[in-house]
């Protein structure tokens, strides 16, 4: 099965998302979907509360005056923004946007709130909506006109060395966002006709789905003094000059969601990390004719014993136990426990790994202490997979100074490898002419086992 009809079956199939909400490019998270996006998303919340980041709210609706004012930021935006043009019946005198990115509407608030030196550092974020009347081909959790979980994160500093301080700290927050949710990525400083508009510079992070295309997954921008001055961000120094502030932002979207879910799947179904699994561990009890009383009593048991630790399941259902493995394997389902007649009469249990398949007998006296080691066992596992499989995909090529030659060569390599490929940077290559020739896109500048490329992919 290709990849494609593979991930738009498993989120059907696996009750993730569903697609049938009569608005192209927007859908309804199902439950078990949603707790996925709801475990991931808390880990990014404490990552942030934890580096001093105050989670706040802001509206949804910009006024067309106030979202004009910063003009190269809106260019990037101004075809993709949907307007509000009716109270009712009655016309707006001002048009009123859904907000495609906060900037304009959380810097306009900061202006209020930011005058002398001692209200910095100041660092918001807030995981909401966001609306891009996205023109081209839509996808689930992907590619939408309603982005139902941007994290966004604003920041703003008192001197350019505190700023460029707070990319490298976003840049730590998300690799560990990442390798939590197991995650691999790519990072490359985008070129400049590709960075944030508006942003001195942009970083970013890209994973690569098992079609070999790549994914923008997060993104960091230093905004230098860009919008400061725009916005009027100005603040008193501790020697009483005026000066503006200095600004980054960064963001992650659905699309770590579907990454989660794309990298690590198989031919059975999803395959979730275990910090993100809705359920963690299920349990099927073996039921026999007589023994049915015993088998539920034990498991009851340990049902009881698991829940201390774990998000635990109890599937009682009364179908065969096969469709049972088969419908746990399809959700993605970490670990798996089978508790029969004869596994309570030799004091065992049987517990079975989604990742690998392996069935691994243990004592039921140790049973907690015996799952926290095959949890373990299970992220690492995941990690190192995941991992395997991005650089199975990331192929260097030598330098040519004919730049058709190398063009061709680049092109050869997409087709037959796919991925990332990595050229040595040379200025001459770095621009969108070659963007061109290669039919591909420059991600940007990017350092791969200690030095610097231009890579090169096909993106979704």
């Amino acid at each position: 099965m290709e990849f494609s009809e593979w991930y738009s079956d498993i989120l059907e199939k696996a009750g993730i998302y569903d697609l049938r909400y009569p608005i192209k490019g927007c859908g309804v998270y199902l439950p078990y979907g949603f707790k996925i996006r709801r475990y991931s998303f808390e880990i990014l919340r404490k990552l942030l509360d934890e580096t001093g980041h105050d989670e706040t709210l802001f509206p949804m609706l910009i006024p067309e005056n106030l979202l004009a004012k910063e003009g190269e930021h809106i260019k990037g935006f101004e075809d993709e923004v949907f307007w509000v043009t009716h109270g009712g019946k009655t016309p707006l005198e001002v048009k009123l946007a859904l907000r495609p990115t906060s900037e304009t509407t959380m810097y306009y608030m900061m202006k209020q709130w930011i005058k002398v030196h001692t209200d910095l550092p100041l660092k918001l974020y807030q995981v909401v909506n966001t609306f891009r009347y996205e023109t081209k081909h839509t996808r689930p959790l992907i590619r939408l006109r309603e982005i139902m979980s941007f994290k966004e994160a604003h920041t703003a500093h008192a001197t350019k060395k505190e700023c460029d301080a707070q990319i490298e700290e976003a840049l730590t927050l998300y690799k560990a966002f990442f390798d939590e949710i197991g995650v691999p990525y790519v990072i490359s400083k985008r070129p400049e006709w590709d960075k944030f508009p508006g942003a001195d510079y942009t970083m970013a992070f890209d994973t690569i789905y098992p079609d070999g295309k790549t994914m923008q997954i997060g993104t960091v921008h230093n905004l230098g003094q860009n919008f400061a001055k725009t916005f009027e961000l100005e603040f008193e120094t501790p020697d009483g000059e005026k000066d503006f502030v200095y600004q980054t932002c960064y963001g992650i979207s659905d699309r770590a969601i579907a990454s989660l879910i794309s990298v690590h799947g198989d031919e059975k179904g999803l395959v979730i990390p275990v910090d993100v699994a809705p359920i963690q561990i299920v349990l099927i009890p073996l039921l026999f004719k007589g023994k049915e009383e015993i088998v539920m009593d034990k498991i009851k048991e340990l049902n009881k014993t698991l829940k201390s630790e774990f998000r635990v399941h109890l599937d009682d259902r009364d179908i065969r136990p096969g469709r049972k493995y088969n419908d746990w394997e399809l959700k993605g389902v970490p670990l798996r426990i089978e508790l029969g007649p004869r596994d309570i009469e030799n004091g065992h249990a049987l517990i079975v790994r989604r990742d690998t398949g392996e069935k691994i007998t243990v004592e039921y006296s140790n049973i907690l202490e015996e799952v926290e080691k095959i949890v373990s066992m299970y992220k690492d596992n995941l990690k190192i997979k995941a991992e395997e499989k991005i650089k199975s995909f990331i192929t260097a090529v030598d330098f040519e100074s004919d730049v058709n030659a190398l063009s061709e060569k680049v092109k050869a390599e997409l087709l037959e490898n796919k991925g990332i490929i990595l050229i040595p940077f040379d200025e001459s290559i770095y621009n969108e002419k070659f963007e061109e020739l290669i039919d591909a896109s420059v991600l940007g500048l990017t350092t791969y086992e200690g030095k610097e490329y231009i890579s090169v992919a096909r993106t979704y």
